[in-house]
């Protein structure tokens, strides 16, 4: 496993921009979009048939960007998100086969939980850095509130219903380095190709931060 955490990757970066491309050819000026708007970090998720071309036309073309895969849910999967360069990489779960094969892939990780239960495990494995998802289905910030106890040494990326208006409090938890989400990405903006509106949502998206204690 790369000693590199995903979190430092972009450590000043609150936000990383879930991002499910249709046609590849938006993936470049996409990604320079969300890079103008202070969000370098991008998860390109492995849910469409342009994702892979997507992932190497902005590693290829965006070098600005740390263009990461998404939805990564085998170790064929991995190995073609590597392939096509990505720089780290997102689960929505974990098997101990998909583990290993994100450990040895040589870039950062992220493998998904949503249970007290599968962070252990993963603590188990030396594995301290790990998206939470769904969030706000599998219990939001009460419940990561409630893994902060007792299992200190974990830290989160909740992804999954996440808002602006929610992510500042969760990004005031002591547990959580970043969050994903795509409200900087509407659906009518993408279709548009307005990826001036993307910019100027990713831009809202950077300045995000834990609310200040008064």
């Amino acid at each position: 496993m790369s000693s590199t955490s995903v979190f430092g990757l972009a450590p000043t970066v609150p936000v990383v921009p879930v991002v499910v491309i249709e046609d590849a050819a938006d993936a470049v000026p996409l990604a320079r979009a969300l890079v103008a708007g202070g969000l370098p970090l991008i998860e390109v998720t492995l849910r469409t048939p342009a994702a892979l071309d997507a992932l190497r036309a902005v590693a290829a073309e965006v070098p600005e960007a740390v263009v990461g895969a998404g939805t990564v849910v085998s170790a064929a999967g991995v190995a073609d998100a590597v392939g096509a360069g990505a720089r780290f990489l997102v689960s929505p779960g974990w098997t101990e086969r998909l583990l290993g094969a994100m450990r040895d892939s040589g870039v950062p990780f992220l493998p998904g939980v949503s249970t007290a239960s599968e962070v252990v495990a993963l603590l188990e494995h030396g594995v301290r850095d790990m998206k939470f998802f769904p969030a706000e289905a599998a219990g939001g910030i009460p419940y990561l509130t409630s893994l902060a106890g007792p299992l200190p040494r974990a830290r989160f990326c909740p992804t999954g219903g996440i808002s602006p208006a929610s992510a500042p409090a969760y990004l005031a938890l002591s547990n959580v380095g970043c969050v994903g989400g795509t409200w900087m990405l509407p659906p009518d903006a993408l279709a548009a190709r307005d990826w001036a509106r993307v910019e100027a949502l990713a831009r809202g998206a950077a300045g995000l931060r834990a609310p200040v204690s008064p």
